[in-house]
C-alpha cells in the first residue's frame, strides 16, 4: 500500500483513517514484514552512530491501550542498546514543574548517532491538560489563577510554540517522526476487558482508564485538532491503524525505515587518507607481534 496516505495534511479528518487495515495487509505478512526491517534498521542505526550527524525522534501517541508500550519493544528489539533511548512521560515532578512545559522534552532529546523514542510525548501538553484544563493550575503560568483565566487563544500559541520547538530541533540535525496510533472504541473495550479477565493482565487496569474512556469524544476532538496544527513536512504525523498491534507494528517500522532511507547522506565516515593509504602496515604491525 501506499503509505503516504498514512500521513496527515492540514485538511486531516480523523474519520478519514481507518483504525484496521486486516483487509489489505495479513497479521502474518506483518509479522514477517516486521523481521526483516528491524534487521535492516539494525544496521541503519550502527551505520547512523558512526555517522554522527544526525539523531532520529520517535514520537508515539495514543489513547490508553493502544499499543504504545509493545510497539517500542518489538520495533526495536534489534538496535544496539547504546544507540537507542526510550522515554516515558508522565505526570511532571514538582522539579520539572518549576521550568515551562517543554523542559522536560528538550532535555531528554537523544543525542546525534542516536534514536530516541518518546513514548507520550510534549503533546500531551495539548492532549491531557486540554481535557483535564485544571492541571495547568500545576505549571504556576502568570496570569492564570484558575481555569476561567486560560484565554481563548492559550492552545493555539501551544501549537505555535510546539511547532517552533520541532522547527529548531530538526533544522539542527533531528529527524522527528510522530505516530499517532489510532484505536477504535471497541478495540479498547476489548483490551480493557482483557485486562480485567486475564490474572497475569490485572495489574495494568486502573479504573482511571474507565473514566478517560468516558471522555473518549473529548480526546478524538483535541487529537485532531492538534494533529490538524501540528502536522508539518519537517515533523509529519502519520495516523497508524492500531486495532491489530502486529499491523501497527509493521507500519511504523516500515515508515521509519522509508524516511530515513532518504537521507543519502547517511554513510559509515571515512578514513583519513594517511590511514587509509598505510592499512597494510597497520594489519602487518599486529600480525608480526610476538
Amino acid at each position: 500500500m501506499n503509505l503516504n496516505k498514512l500521513k496527515a495534511g492540514k485538511n486531516f479528518k480523523l474519520e478519514n483513517f481507518p483504525t484496521d487495515l486486516s483487509d489489505l495487509i495479513t497479521e502474518e505478512d506483518a509479522k514477517k514484514g516486521l523481521k526483516k526491517i528491524r534487521k535492516e534498521l539494525a544496521k541503519l542505526q550502527d551505520v547512523m552512530y558512526a555517522h554522527n550527524r544526525y539523531a532520529v525522534l520517535i514520537c508515539l501517541q495514543g489513547i490508553d491501550t493502544a499499543g504504545k508500550d509493545s510497539l517500542i519493544r518489538e520495533v526495536f528489539m534489534k538496535f544496539n542498546a547504546r544507540g537507542v533511548e526510550v522515554q516515558s512521560f508522565k505526570t511532571p515532578t514538582s522539579k520539572e514543574l518549576e521550568h515551562d512545559y517543554l523542559w522536560r522534552h528538550a532535555i531528554a532529546l537523544p543525542e546525534k548517532g542516536k534514536f530516541g523514542v518518546f513514548n507520550r510525548t510534549h503533546y500531551e501538553n495539548v492532549l491531557v491538560t486540554r481535557v483535564h484544563p485544571e492541571y495547568l493550575l500545576n505549571e504556576n503560568i502568570p496570569g492564570i489563577e484558575s481555569v476561567k483565566d486560560v484565554p481563548k487563544h492559550f492552545w493555539e500559541m501551544r501549537y505555535d510554540q510546539i511547532n517552533n520547538f520541532e522547527k529548531q530541533i530538526t533544522e539542527n540535525g533531528m529527524i522527528v517522526l510522530k505516530f499517532y496510533l489510532n484505536l477504535s472504541k471497541e478495540e479498547q473495550k476489548n483490551r480493557l476487558l482483557r485486562r480485567l479477565e486475564k490474572a497475569d493482565h490485572n495489574w495494568k487496569f486502573s479504573p482511571g482508564d474507565l473514566e478517560e474512556r468516558a471522555l473518549w469524544d473529548k480526546y478524538m476532538e483535541y487529537y485532531q485538532e492538534a494533529i490538524q496544527n501540528t502536522s508539518k513536512p519537517n515533523a509529519p504525523w502519520h495516523i497508524i491503524p492500531a486495532d491489530s498491534k502486529d499491523i501497527s507494528r509493521y507500519l511504523v517500522a516500515k515508515i521509519i525505515l522509508d524516511e530515513l532511507k532518504k537521507y543519502k547522506d547517511i554513510q559509515y565516515p571515512e578514513l583519513p587518507d594517511e590511514v587509509q593509504d598505510h592499512l597494510k602496515k597497520y594489519k602487518k604491525m599486529l600480525t608480526d607481534e610476538k
